[in-house]
C-alpha cells in the first residue's frame, strides 16, 4: 500500500508534514545562496520563495495552520532577537534620540497617510488605521545588521529603540479604531488598557530580570535548561501582552529588552538563540510574508494599484524623511541616515496586524488587503537592500576608527587546573573576547614530568581540554587545547604564553594560599614574576550573566603602566557585555583623573568614580556597600611597578573573606606591544607529504574515508594498516575531534611509530562523521609517537592556527591537486619576502 502510495499523482497543496519541511529546508539553503549571485540579501529569496511557492503562486504549500504558526513563532522571535541585541547602555544614554526619532517615524507617516487616504474617499477610521498601518516598521533588515556587526552602532541602536515607540503607538491606535467600530471605546476600555498595560510593565520589566537570575544563579543542569527558560519566557511575555491590551510584537520585545543583560554577546546562550532563530523560526516567517502576496490580482483590479502605490510611496517617503531628519538632528553619517531608514521602511508584522483585523471589522475591502501585502512585499525588498549597501559602509567606517587598545593580536590563554572552574574561566574569556576577533582561545594544562604516569596524566588533562573546547565551540569561537609537560606548573604556562604570544592570561583561584608568604600561593606568584602580559586572577563564585554592578578599584598610579588602557577596555567590555555599570574607587588619586581616562575608552558602560583615601577605607566601604551581584574588580600592579603598593597583596585574601562570591585581580601589561603584527598566513604543515593528500573525496563512509587516507602510507602492510585505522577508529568514538565545523581532525599516539605522520583529506560533498555538528569537508588525521606528547599538541595546534585562517580553509576546501596547495604556499612566501622591512618587519 506504501509502494501503491508514493507512486499516486502528487495532490497540491502538499499536506505532508514530512515534505512541507523538507520543501522549506530546501529553500532556506537555496534561496540565499541563489541571491548572493545577484549580490541581495538572502531574506529576499526567501520571501520571493513563498510567493512563487504559496497559495497565489504554484500552489505547492498552502499558507496553512502550521505555517501561520511557524511564521508567528518567527515574527516573535525576531522581535525578542532583537530586544536581546540592543545596546543597553547606549539605549539609556540615547534614550532621547530613540523617543525623537520613533516619534517622527510614527507621526510622519501616520499623518501624510491619514490625509492621503481621506483624499481619497475613505472613512475617518478607515484612514487612520491604513495610516497606522505604514507608520509602524517590522525589523526585516536587523538580522543583516547583525552579520555586519554594527547592532550597537548608535544609529542602529536609535532605529531599534524607536521600534518600541512607533510600534506600541501604531498598535495602540489599533486597539483604539477596533474598538470604536464595535462601540466599546468607552471609560471602561481605557481604564483597563492603562491599568493592565502598566501590571504587564512592572511583571515583566522588574520581575522577569529577577526570577532570570535567581534561576540562572540556581541551575545545574547545563545551557539547555537556560535556553528553555528564554524561549518559555519569550512567549510567555508575547501571550500576556495580549491579556494586557497590545500586540504580541510588543511583549516579545518587551521581553528581549528585560532578559538583554542576562544573554552576553558571544555567550553560549546567545550563539544557541541566534542559531534557533536565523536557522529555523525566522525564514519560517519570511516565507509565510511571501506566501500572502497574490500578483494577479494587480492585474484584476486597478483600484489594489491605486492603494498599492499610495502606500507605497507614502511610507517610502516618510519613513525617508523621518531617518534623514533624525540624521540631520543627531549628526549621523549618511551611510547612517540611510541604514536607519532600511531599518524602518519595511512593513510586515503591525502591518498584517492591522490589515487583518481591518477586514476582519469591515473597514477595509480585498483591494486594500492586497494592496497592503504588495506594500509590504515591496517594502521588505527595499529595506533589506538598503541595509546591505549601506550597512557594510556603517561596519567600514567603524572599522576605520582609532583602536583605543593595544594593535597586536588580542589571544587569550586559559591555563585550567580543576575541571571544576574550568566552563567559568571560558566564559570569562568569551566575555573579555574582542568582537569578530579571528583569533582562537587557547585554554593550557600542565601535567607533571613523571615518566610513569605521563601518558595518565595527559589523557586526564585533555579529558578537562575536550570540555572545554566543546563549551566555546557551542558559543561559535576558535578553540587551539594545549598541554605542556612540565616539572613547575608556573613554568609550563609561562612557556604556553611565549610559544603562543598571549597577550591576556585568566586563570582561577581558589581563595587559599600554599604558604604564609606571597599574594595568592607559588604557582600565581611565579607565574605574575615570570610574565608581564595582562593577567586576570579569577574567583568566581556566581553566574558571571547574573552581575549587576561591577565595582572597580584603582590604586594610585596606574594610569602610567603600558597596559593600563587595554585593562580599561577590557574591564568595560565586561561590563558592556553584561549590561552592568561599573563603580568605582580610586585610592589616593583624584577620581576626576580616572574618570576622564574611563570615558575615553570604548565600548560604552556607565561608570561613576569615587575618591578613597587610602586601602584601609576601601575594605571598610566594601564590607558595607557590596551586594550579592557585584563582581568586584580590582586594577592590580606587580611589585616594582609605580602602581604597586603593600595593600595590593594583601588584597586578594580580604575579599576571600567579604562578602563577593566573585572577584578579579587584574595585573596590566607591562610591554608595550612593538608592531603588533599578525602572523602571516597559515602553511601546510610541514611533515604532510604530497602522497598522503587525498583532494575531493566523494561522500563516503567515514571509516572508508580514513582506511583511504592511511592506505597512501601503510599500503605495503596490510596488518599495520587495519592495526592503525583502528587506533584512529577509537579516537574517534571516544571523543569528537570537530575543530570547527566541517573540520575534523582525528588524532592517535603510537607506540612503535618513529615519527610524526599528517594527512590531509577534503571532500565538497561532505563526510558525516559521529556526533560533529555536520559533514567534514577538511580532514588532517595527526600520528605521533607515544612518547612524544608535545609534538603531538604542537601539531594539532599547527593545524588549528592554519584552519583558523578563514582565506587557508578556503584553499584547501577548492584545491584540485596537492600541487595547488604548495603553489599557493609558495605565493605566499614570495608576498612576505617582497614587503619591504621596517622596524616591526619579521626577519
Amino acid at each position: 500500500m506504501n509502494i501503491l502510495a508514493l507512486a499516486s499523482p502528487l495532490t497540491l497543496p502538499i499536506t505532508d508534514p514530512v515534505l512541507i519541511v523538507a520543501i522549506a529546508g530546501a529553500i532556506f539553503l537555496l534561496a540565499p545562496l541563489l541571491m548572493q549571485r545577484f549580490r541581495v540579501p538572502g531574506l529576499i529569496g526567501v520571501i520571493l520563495s513563498g510567493t512563487i511557492v504559496g497559495p497565489n503562486g504554484l500552489n505547492l504549500l498552502a499558507r496553512d495552520q502550521t505555517i501561520v504558526l511557524l511564521g508567528t513563532v518567527g515574527l516573535l522571535y525576531l522581535m525578542f532577537m532583537a530586544g536581546t541585541e540592543i545596546d543597553l547602555h547606549g539605549f539609556k544614554r540615547y534614550r532621547n534620540r530613540s523617543l525623537i526619532f520613533g516619534s517622527l517615524t510614527f507621526l510622519i507617516p501616520q499623518g501624510a497617510g491619514t490625509i492621503i487616504f481621506l483624499m481619497m474617499g475613505f472613512s475617518w477610521p478607515a484612514a487612520i488605521l491604513i495610516a497606522s498601518m505604514f507608520a509602524s516598521h517590522t525589523l526585516v533588515s536587523y538580522p543583516i545588521a547583525m552579520r555586519f556587526g554594527i547592532a550597537k552602532n548608535q544609529a542602529v541602536t536609535t532605529a531599534v529603540g524607536g521600534t518600541i515607540i512607533t510600534d506600541t503607538a501604531a498598535l495602540l491606535v489599533l486597539a483604539v479604531v477596533a474598538a470604536s467600530t464595535r462601540g466599546a471605546l468607552d471609560a471602561t476600555f481605557w481604564i483597563q488598557l492603562v491599568v493592565f498595560l502598566s501590571i504587564y510593565m512592572v511583571v515583566i520589566w522588574f520581575g522577569l530580570p529577577r526570577l532570570g537570575r535567581w534561576f540562572f544563579r540556581r541551575q545545574k543542569t547545563g545551557g539547555i535548561s537556560e535556553y528553555l527558560f528564554v524561549f518559555t519566557a519569550l512567549f510567555a511575555g508575547a501571550y500576556l501582552a495580549e491579556v494586557a491590551g497590545v500586540e504580541a510584537i510588543v511583549g516579545a520585545f518587551l521581553v528581549g529588552l528585560a532578559l538583554n543583560r542576562l544573554i552576553p554577546d558571544q555567550s553560549l546562550l546567545s550563539n544557541r538563540i541566534h542559531f534557533v532563530g536565523e536557522s529555523i523560526f525566522i525564514p519560517f516567517f519570511l516565507l509565510s510574508v511571501g506566501m500572502l502576496v497574490d500578483v494577479r490580482v494587480l492585474a484584476a483590479d486597478i483600484r489594489a494599484w491605486q492603494v498599492m502605490l499610495s502606500m507605497t510611496v507614502t511610507v517610502v517617503l516618510a519613513k525617508w524623511l523621518a531617518a534623514k531628519i533624525s540624521e540631520r538632528i543627531f549628526g549621523y553619517s549618511t551611510e547612517e541616515g540611510w541604514t536607519i531608514f532600511g531599518l524602518s521602511v519595511p512593513q510586515a508584522a503591525a502591518t498584517l496586524a492591522a490589515t487583518l483585523i481591518g477586514v476582519e471589522i469591515g473597514l477595509f475591502d480585498d483591494a486594500v488587503l492586497n494592496g497592503a501585502v504588495m506594500m509590504i512585499l515591496v517594502t521588505c525588498l527595499l529595506g533589506p537592500w538598503v541595509v546591505e549597501k549601506y550597512g557594510r559602509e556603517v561596519a567600514l567606517q567603524e572599522e576605520q576608527r582609532p583602536y583605543d587598545a593595544a594593535e597586536a593580536p588580542q589571544r587569550i590563554l586559559v591555563p585550567m587546573a580543576k575541571p571544576a572552574t574550568a566552563e567559568d574561566l571560558m566564559n570569562l574569556a568569551l566575555l573579555i573576547r574582542e568582537p569578530n576577533s579571528p583569533e582562537p582561545v587557547y585554554p593550557l594544562t600542565v601535567v607533571p614530568a613523571d615518566e610513569d604516569r605521563s601518558g595518565e596524566f595527559v589523557a586526564t588533562a585533555e579529558k578537562m581540554l575536550g570540555h572545554a573546547v566543546a563549551h566555546a565551540s557551542g558559543a561559535g569561537v576558535p578553540v587551539v587545547p594545549l598541554t605542556r609537560v612540565d616539572h613547575n606548573f608556573a613554568n609550563g604556562i609561562a612557556r604556553g604564553i611565549a610559544e603562543n604570544r598571549a597577550s591576556t592570561v585568566i586563570i582561577g583561584w581558589d581563595g587559599s594560599r600554599t604558604s604564609r608568604r606571597g599574594i595568592f600561593g607559588s604557582v600565581l606568584d611565579q607565574l605574575l614574576e615570570q610574565t608581564k602580559q595582562q593577567v586576570l586572577v579569577t574567583k568566581v563564585g556566581h553566574p558571571l550573566n547574573t552581575t549587576e554592578r561591577i565595582v572597580l578599584l584603582i590604586p594610585q598610579g596606574a594610569d602610567h603602566t603600558p597596559g593600563f588602557r587595554e585593562t580599561v577596555r577590557t574591564i568595560k567590555q565586561m561590563a558592556n557585555r553584561l549590561g552592568a555599570t561599573i563603580h568605582g574607587y580610586t585610592v589616593g588619586a583624584p577620581a576626576r583623573i580616572y574618570q576622564a581616562h574611563l570615558d575615553a575608552v570604548k565600548p560604552e558602560a556607565p561608570t561613576t568614580l569615587e575618591r578613597a583615601s587610602g586601602w584601609a577605607d576601601v575594605v571598610q566601604l566594601l564590607a558595607s556597600d557590596l551586594q550579592h551581584e557585584d563582581l568586584v574588580v580590582v586594577m592590580s600592579a606587580r611589585r616594582g611597578s609605580i602602581a604597586w603598593h603593600p595593600a595590593l597583596e594583601r588584597l586578594p585574601a580580604r575579599l576571600a573573606s567579604l562578602l563577593p562570591e566573585s572577584f578579579i585581580m587584574m595585573y596590566p601589561s607591562e610591554v608595550m606591544p612593538s608592531g603588533g603584527q599578525m602572523p602571516g598566513k597559515g602553511a601546510l604543515p610541514g611533515t604532510l607529504s604530497p602522497d598522503r593528500i587525498l583532494l575531493n573525496v566523494p561522500a563516503k563512509g567515514y571509516r572508508e574515508v580514513l582506511h583511504d587516507l592511511l592506505e597512501t602510507h601503510f599500503d605495503s602492510d596490510p596488518a599495520r594498516l587495519a592495526e592503525v585505522g583502528e587506533a584512529v577508529v577509537r579516537s574517534v568514538n571516544a571523543f569528537v575531534p570537530e575543530l570547527q565545523p566541517g573540520v575534523i581532525v582525528p588524532h592517535a599516539r603510537l607506540s612503535d611509530l618513529d615519527r610524526t605522520l599528517v594527512f590531509l583529506g577534503t571532500s565538497r560533498e561532505g563526510i558525516d562523521f559521529p556526533g560533529a555538528s555536520e559533514p567534514a569537508q577538511i580532514i588532517f588525521i595527526v600520528l605521533t609517537p607515544e612518547g612524544q606528547p608535545g609534538e603531538h599538541l604542537n601539531r594539532l595546534a599547527e593545524i588549528a592556527r592554519l584552519i583558523g585562517n578563514p582565506e587557508e580553509a578556503r584553499r584547501l576546501r577548492e584545491a584540485e591537486t596537492p600541487e595547488d596547495l604548495r603553489a599557493d604556499a609558495e605565493q605566499d612566501r614570495l608576498s612576505i619576502s617582497s614587503r619591504p622591512e621596517g622596524p616591526g618587519a619579521r626577519r
